[in-house]
């Protein structure tokens, strides 16, 4: 408390002169001015976290000054001090943003006093501001791509409304840093954000997670729980592959999206929310929806606006703008110099084909600020499979496919070289692929290649 800065204003030098005696023996440091002009100068030169200000002052009242405490130093907190106190002068003081009004004569008590409210005011507002600066570097989305460009503009479109959002995307291409820019762009950026995994919670306890439960409501329930979807009241619930739940969780997640009401586990009492529903998935929802396993209406409800984010692979030189980015962070993070990156790492970045997409970059940037040797990150540091870009398959990837599946995905493949090749023009590539225009349009709904 005591590295605050403080600026007395007051025309009578006998006040001034002794509150800076008083606060300078208490550790602090302390400007005078007798009027609200000299005010203004020392307020233009410096930033103070206290002012304490005369409510009557030659060249104006006190309160005129204010306005311009707010703009210049938005932190600081005013208190307003008066020889000739009454309730209205208080009251108008308070209404104009003064922080407290104290009387003359004022005891040294009720300074420090003043003082140590206000300081845990600034503290919480300083803590308040650098959390709310480090969400608004959590939701940045790196890149300058043009497909990035337009995910931008469609987040900042949607974010201006309260329209429910279906984020589509391969896994690893940051869903969830979509869904959080929605949010804190949103005018519900001051109330929760709750994101639930929808496949990473086995299906009996999903229920409990959404909804909450009651002490007793079933055997281990030792005590009230709320669920996500009460604790998201008034903010955003953000619903990670979705596609993932079992139908019957579908159904009961549904009826309470349209009734915006619920009842805890264990508890007929129901309980109204206002939220806001942003789901993700990695799949085709056509395609679960086809094969029955995802419900039709409840695709309808959650998929109001389709956002797809990119694969890392169209992403063209974001790699290595994503690349530099993770660098940075993780050198930072481990107090390390940041290495350079040469020229023949870049052509392999650019290269590769990033089948985890940004997750993948983000690893592996992390293990090579580790591992650079003399400042520099050379073709050697790199793994064998991004030189040679051939991905590391897991055992599930390999072996024989369904024949459909393989199809699907020569298919998909084909389409998008096309897209790729003429563009927009779609009477010129079903012409090309020997198809009827509303065939091409329906397997570019399937295969979510309508953008």
């Amino acid at each position: 408390m005591n590295n605050f800065s403080i600026l007395v204003v007051d025309d009578e030098k006998n006040i001034t002169d002794l509150l800076k005696d008083i606060l300078e023996d208490e550790g602090f440091y302390v400007e005078t001015a007798q009027s609200i002009k000299e005010a203004r100068e020392q307020l233009k030169e410096k930033d103070f976290e206290i002012i304490f200000l005369d409510v009557w002052l030659p060249d104006g009242e006190g309160t005129d000054l204010l306005p311009f405490i707010k703009e210049n130093n938005p932190i600081s907190k005013t208190v307003m001090i008066s020889g000739h106190a009454n309730i209205p002068i208080a009251v108008k003081a308070l209404k104009e943003g003064a922080f407290d009004f104290l009387e003359k004569p004022i005891s040294t008590e009720s300074i420090l006093a003043v003082i140590e409210k206000a300081s845990k005011e600034i503290k919480k507002e300083v803590e308040y501001r650098f959390l709310k600066e480090k969400e608004f570097e959590s939701i940045e989305i790196i890149g300058e791509s043009e497909p990035i460009q337009r995910l931008k503009k469609q987040i900042e479109k949607v974010a201006k409304t309260n329209a429910w959002v279906m984020i589509f995307g391969e896994n690893g291409t940051g869903k969830e840093l979509v869904a959080r820019s929605i949010h804190y762009l949103s005018e519900r950026a001051d109330k929760p954000f709750v994101d639930i995994n929808c496949a990473a919670i086995p299906d009996d306890l999903l229920e409990a997670e959404l909804f909450g439960y009651e002490k007793g409501a079933f055997s281990g329930a030792v005590s009230r729980k709320l669920g996500k979807l009460e604790i998201a009241d008034g903010g955003t619930l953000f619903l990670d592959e979705v596609a993932d739940m079992s139908l019957s969780s579908q159904a009961k997640l549904l009826r309470v999206l349209e009734e915006k009401e619920f009842s805890r586990l264990g508890s007929n009492q129901k309980i109204k929310v206002d939220i806001r529903v942003i789901s993700a998935t990695n799949k085709n929802l056509d395609k679960e929806i086809e094969e029955g396993r995802f419900r039709q209406d409840l695709a309808f409800r959650l998929t109001v606006v389709p956002l797809h984010v990119p694969p890392l692979r169209e992403r063209g030189r974001d790699i290595l703008l994503l690349a530099e980015h993770f660098l940075r962070k993780s050198c930072m993070e481990n107090k390390m110099e940041k290495p350079e990156i040469t020229e023949e790492v870049k052509e392999a970045l650019l290269k590769y084909s990033w089948p985890g997409n940004v997750r993948e970059l983000k690893n592996l940037m992390e293990r090579l600020c580790i591992f650079a040797v003399d400042g520099k990150i050379t073709i050697d540091e790199l793994p064998p499979y991004v030189v040679t870009n051939r991905p590391v398959r897991s055992k599930t990837e390999i072996g024989i496919k369904p024949l459909k599946q393989a199809r699907e995905e020569a298919e998909r493949e084909v389409i998008k070289k096309a897209l790729e090749q003429y563009g927009r023009n779609l009477k010129e590539i079903a012409k090309v692929l020997k198809v009827d225009l509303s065939s091409l349009y329906r397997k570019l709904k399937q295969y979510n290649l309508e953008e």
